[in-house]
């Protein structure tokens, strides 16, 4: 092998046209996951073994989300409704979190990890946050 052949290119790393590889593959992950993921939280809804207080949090973000009132109108781009899908994401998250792992597996039917899934798009979320109002979700869903 020459040292030429060895070097890491651009492309290797980010494609040609300036996506990213690795969002690219998330959002495709996240797409195919949905339905099991809708049917995860509604028999997760349904479990007596999952605190009260998870499901309340997460029927709390989902009428925030379908409420017509917003801290960030969605007439504003892109910004507008992530607040709605970060909360969603870490209402999830706490969902996922107080059921315990073996529960949640109990329940998934679906291909993959799921956990890593979920914990990777709170992760990105947590990126976008600023440190204070991530502390201040992290208080929310105890």
């Amino acid at each position: 092998m020459t040292e030429d052949s060895k070097k890491v290119r651009p492309d290797d790393v980010m494609p040609p046209d300036g996506s990213s590889v690795q969002r690219q593959r998330f959002l495709a992950d996240a797409a195919l996951m949905l339905p099991n993921l809708v049917k995860l939280i509604s028999r997760l809804l349904l479990d007596p073994r999952v605190p009260r207080r998870a499901k309340i949090t997460l029927g709390l973000a989902a009428a925030y989300v379908a409420s017509p009132l917003d801290l960030i109108p969605d007439m504003i781009p892109v910004v507008g409704w992530a607040d709605e899908l970060i909360l969603i994401m870490f209402a999830i998250d706490s969902l996922i979190d107080r059921a315990g792992e073996e529960v949640v597996e109990e329940h998934w039917d679906g291909p993959g990890d799921l956990l890593s899934l979920v914990r990777e798009g709170v992760g990105l979320s947590r990126q976008i946050l600023p440190k204070r109002f991530g502390a201040a979700i992290d208080r929310l869903y105890g």
